[in-house]
């Protein structure tokens, strides 16, 4: 799971930091600064590893979806592949195991002895949120000897048992979460709680976020029960303030929102023209999208325009390129990121959205949809666009006039699951992009779903014609240390990425 350097740096770090036993540092104590990290100190760095992890990955995964394709021609990732020999798509393994990892156990076992049930339920709930979207893009994973002392190999278990780790999680994380004997304090978690400031209602909100996606991610198996989706659904967010959106304060670039312009993280990617036909009428019965300007921006000509996976970005002619979305009114060609003021969940300051209201209730509209209730489909759906509207800063008016036109349904039994699944995907655009590639993989990338979208036209020659269902495990950490137990179960095949995971399946 991790390679011996990276083991044995953390094993170091860890007593180096936190062990205030040990006779060396007792020698080298120094009373002014502390030996043992408080779980306070320890909280708000996991949440940037939390950004980190999917806004990497989103990169790669926002290809394979089609949320963006690439500038380069051929672009592997565009074509549905991988690029060997790299950690590139393998950042979720590494804030799973790296990155969150034993810091999790650590504020249980710092929180339980101090009585801090609210702490204990907070690192549960983190965790069983990273199981959860780490195996959906993964599969299986290390979970029985996962962070296991003195092991050098680790054999992978199946993602059905990830999935139950992640209720088990949610389960305890719940109990904790209501206790309020100890020294459980709304004062004391705010000091480590950048997201919900100490309130465990809402923490509970998100316990019940995580499961409403376990549960409704199975939804072609037999054992799917839409009932359970919409309670956790309906025990979750009741609005879009409650959802998980981690801060920015945005002074630098260590601080800034990834997508924002002083990282300068997405000069090479382009909104797709499946994503800009959803907006401008060309899939949704002519109707214009008034969230394409405000999530978007034209080409020096007022026109906007996409890219097409794997031929770049062909249209940059006299400065009428496509835009990267973060570019308002700026040409492509500016370098100084300062002088970009960016848009929508494109700023430097935007917070990071991990879950969603508007997500939620898409989730909910779908699982009515298969259990035969259409209004309370109809309901939900509703709910999800008019949230994501909201949230987008579209004025009443200009919502009032698209919901009512053709590009949505009037009434309960017009309502489709292509409606559905495509309002949520714009809604979902870029920073929910993998879980929109949870939904493409479960209705198996269908067309009659997702309306004029198109796998690309040549596959990555690995593929053998088949397209993306997973990601490979970090390269540096699994191929090279633990090739041996990926081999059990084809891990260290050359098209193992097109191998249908286990929620996929029937």
């Amino acid at each position: 799971m991790k390679n011996r350097i990276i083991k044995t740096g953390f094993i170091f770090s860890m007593l180096f930091f936190f062990n205030s036993c040990s006779d060396y540092l007792d020698i080298n104590y120094d009373p002014s600064f502390p030996q043992t990290a408080t779980s306070a100190s320890i909280l708000p760095p996991l949440f940037a590893q939390m950004v980190r992890g999917e806004s990497f990955d989103a990169r790669y995964v926002g290809q394979y979806v089609q949320n963006w394709a690439s500038t380069a021609v051929n672009n592997a990732w565009d074509a549905h592949g991988y690029v060997p020999n790299s950690d590139a798509a393998g950042e979720m393994w590494r804030q799973h195991y790296w990155a969150i990892g034993k810091n999790i156990d650590l504020i249980i076992e710092q929180a339980t002895a101090a009585e801090q049930w609210d702490y204990v339920g907070v690192a549960k709930a983190i965790r069983a949120w990273s199981w959860q979207t780490s195996t959906d893009v993964y599969g299986e994973m290390i979970l029985k000897q996962a962070w296991e002392p003195n092991r050098y190999i680790f054999d992978f278990d199946s993602q059905e048992d990830v999935y139950a780790e992640v209720r088990r999680l949610c389960e305890e994380a719940l109990v904790d979460l209501a206790r309020t004997d100890g020294k459980v304090s709304v004062v004391s978690l705010a000091q480590g709680d950048l997201v919900y400031k100490g309130d465990r209602a809402k923490w509970t909100k998100f316990v019940n976020a995580v499961l409403a996606r376990n549960a409704h991610h199975i939804s072609n198996k037999a054992s799917y029960n839409p009932d359970k989706v919409i309670e956790y659904v309906d025990k979750s967010f009741g609005s879009t303030a409650e959802g998980f959106h981690v801060p920015h304060t945005g002074s630098s670039s260590a601080d800034a929102n990834f997508f924002g312009p002083l990282r300068n993280n997405l000069r090479s990617y382009r909104a797709t023209q499946y994503f800009v036909n959803l907006l401008n009428g060309t899939t949704l019965n002519g109707v214009v999208d008034p969230r394409l300007p405000l999530m978007y921006s034209p080409a020096a000509d007022g026109e906007y325009r996409g890219a097409t996976p794997l031929l770049g970005d062909p249209t940059n002619v006299n400065n009428n390129a496509m835009r990267l979305p973060l570019l308002w009114g700026v040409s492509p060609s500016v370098t100084n990121a300062a002088s970009i003021p960016g848009k929508y969940i494109f700023t430097d300051k935007a917070d990071h959205f991990l879950l969603t209201f508007f997500e939620l209730q898409f989730m909910k509209a779908e699982a009515a949809l298969k259990k035969g209730d259409k209004n309370m489909a109809y309901d939900a759906f509703i709910k999800g666009v008019k949230a994501h509207m909201d949230f987008t800063k579209v004025v009443a008016a200009d919502q009032t006039t698209y919901l009512t036109s053709a590009a949505m349904p009037q009434s309960a039994n017009d309502l489709t699951m292509s409606d559905v699944m495509q309002q949520k995907y714009i809604a979902l655009w870029v920073h929910g992009a993998l879980e929109t590639w949870v939904d493409m993989r479960r209705h198996k990338y269908s067309q009659d779903i997702y309306k004029n979208f198109a796998l690309p036209t040549t596959f990555y020659i690995d593929n053998n014609g088949k397209s993306a269902q997973r990601l490979r495990p970090r390269f540096n950490s699994e191929f090279v240390w633990n090739r041996d137990a990926l081999v059990l179960f084809g891990g260290d095949k050359a098209d193992f990425h097109t191998t249908e995971l286990w929620f996929v399946k029937n």
